[in-house]
C-alpha cells in the first residue's frame, strides 16, 4: 500500500508532462506573423515576424465581380463615388487573425462590408454588409468572438459575431469613425474619428466631430467622449489607460493627451522634409500629415510614420525625444505603423511602394524591406496555423 503513493505521483506526472507536451506542440503549430493588408488588389500578405519572410497571400475579394455585378444604380453610383473620394480602388482597410490562426477577418474599404476566410481553403464563411457606404478600420476583441468595424459613413462601429458576421451592437461615434482598439483589460473599445475628409481645410468647422469615443465592450454604452478640434488619427494608449499618443489631422507629428483630465499635456512637431513642407494641407494624404502609430514592447518608445515626410521616427518616452530616422526614397508614402511580435521590431507600410520596412527600436534602423502586394496600409500582429499556410497563394 506504501507504493501507491508514489505510483499515483509517478502517473500524475506522467500525464502532466503529455498534456504540457501536447501544449506545446500545439503552441508550435502557430507562427507569429503580421498580415497586411494590399488595399488596392485585395490580397492580405502575410509576413513572418521573426524570419520577414513574405509567406504568401490571400485573395479576400474572390466575390468582387459578383458583388458590382448584384448592385442597383444608386447603390453602383455611390460605390463609385466612394471609390473617387477615396483615390481609386481600396479593397482592404483591416485584417485580423482568429486566435486558433485559421481564420481572416477582413473589413472590405468600398465594398462596404466585412467578410472571413478560411485560410487553408480560402473559402470565405460569411460577408455581412455594414450600415453606410464604406468599411474602415476594425478590432478583433481578445478572446476572437467579436469584430468590431467602423461604419464610417453611417457614423457609428457596429460590433459583428465573428463566427457568423451577425451584428450584435453598435455605438454612435464621431464623423467618419476611423480607428478602433481595445483597452488592455478588453473591456473597453475606443474609436477615434477623423470628419469628412474630402472637405478643405478651410472648411474643417463643417468636417463635423472629431472625437474619440469610449464604449463599454460587453454593452456597448458609449463611456466617454473627448472632443478635438482635428481628426484623430492613429494612435496608442498606455496600458494603465491614462496617456494617449496620437497624430491629429494636418499635424506633422503629435500629441500626448491625459485621458484622465481630458486634456492635450504636449505637442510634439516632427520635422518636414522638403518635400513634406512644400505641399499644402490640403494635398496631404485624406488629411494626414503624418499617418501610423505604434508602442514597443517595454512601453518606452513610439514608432511614428512620417506620411509626407517620407521617414519613420523612433521616438523615446517620456521624454519624447527623437531617436533616430529612418528615411525612404521620396512619394515613398509610410502609412502605418505596428509594433511586431517580440515588441523589438515596428513594421511600416510603404503605400507607394509596395513594401513593408521593418525597423528596429533599439537602433532606429531598418533592418529589412519586405515585398508585398499593391498599396499596402493597415497591418497586425497575429499568429497562423501552420498547417493553413499552404492555403497562401505564393
Amino acid at each position: 500500500m506504501a507504493r501507491l503513493p508514489a505510483l499515483l505521483a509517478l502517473t500524475l506526472a506522467l500525464t502532466l508532462g503529455s498534456v504540457t507536451a501536447s501544449s506545446a506542440a500545439q503552441g508550435d503549430d502557430l507562427r507569429d506573423v503580421v498580415v497586411v493588408g494590399n488595399s488596392a488588389d485585395g490580397t492580405v500578405s502575410f509576413i513572418d515576424a521573426r524570419s520577414y519572410e513574405n509567406l504568401g497571400s490571400l485573395d479576400v475579394v474572390p466575390d468582387l465581380d459578383t458583388i458590382l455585378a448584384g448592385m442597383d444604380p444608386i447603390r453602383r453610383a455611390a460605390y463609385e463615388i466612394v471609390k473617387q473620394q477615396a483615390g481609386g480602388d481600396k479593397f482592404v482597410d483591416d485584417a485580423h487573425l482568429s486566435p486558433d490562426g485559421r481564420t481572416l477577418y477582413v473589413s472590405r474599404g468600398n465594398l462596404g462590408d466585412a467578410a472571413a476566410f478560411d485560410i487553408a481553403s480560402g473559402r470565405q464563411l460569411w460577408r455581412t454588409h455594414l450600415d453606410g457606404l464604406k468599411a474602415d478600420h476594425a478590432a478583433l476583441s481578445p478572446d476572437g468572438r467579436t469584430f468590431v468595424v467602423s461604419a464610417i459613413t453611417a457614423a457609428k462601429s457596429q460590433a459583428l459575431d465573428a463566427a457568423t458576421g451577425r451584428v450584435t451592437g453598435e455605438f454612435a461615434t464621431g464623423t467618419y469613425p476611423h480607428e478602433n482598439m481595445y483597452s488592455a483589460d478588453g473591456s473597453r473599445i475606443y474609436n477615434m474619428s477623423i470628419g469628412i475628409t474630402s472637405f478643405p481645410k478651410a472648411l474643417n468647422f463643417l468636417k463635423g466631430a472629431k472625437q474619440v469615443t469610449v464604449a463599454d465592450a460587453r454593452t456597448w454604452k458609449v463611456l466617454r467622449t473627448y472632443t478635438f478640434d482635428k481628426g484623430v488619427r492613429p494612435a496608442v494608449i498606455t496600458p494603465d489607460g491614462r496617456t494617449m499618443y496620437a497624430q491629429l489631422s494636418y499635424l506633422n507629428g503629435f500629441i500626448e493627451y491625459d485621458l484622465d483630465a481630458g486634456r492635450t499635456v504636449r505637442t510634439v512637431e516632427m520635422p518636414f522634409s522638403a518635400a513634406g513642407a512644400a505641399l499644402k494641407p490640403d494635398d496631404y494624404p485624406q488629411n494626414s500629415a503624418h499617418h501610423g502609430m505604434a508602442m514597443n514592447g517595454t512601453n518606452d518608445k513610439l514608432c511614428v510614420a512620417g506620411t509626407i515626410d517620407d521617414y519613420t521616427a523612433v521616438v523615446s518616452r517620456p521624454g519624447l525625444t527623437t531617436d533616430g530616422f529612418v528615411h525612404y526614397e521620396p512619394g515613398t508614402l509610410p502609412y502605418w505603423s505596428l509594433t511586431a511580435p517580440g515588441g523589438t521590431h515596428c513594421f511600416v507600410t510603404l503605400s507607394n511602394r509596395d513594401e513593408v520596412s521593418v525597423v528596429d527600436y533599439r537602433t532606429a534602423e531598418e533592418v529589412a524591406r519586405v515585398k508585398v502586394g499593391d498599396y499596402p496600409q493597415r497591418e497586425r500582429a497575429g499568429r497562423v496555423a501552420a498547417d493553413a499556410l499552404p492555403g497562401l497563394d505564393r
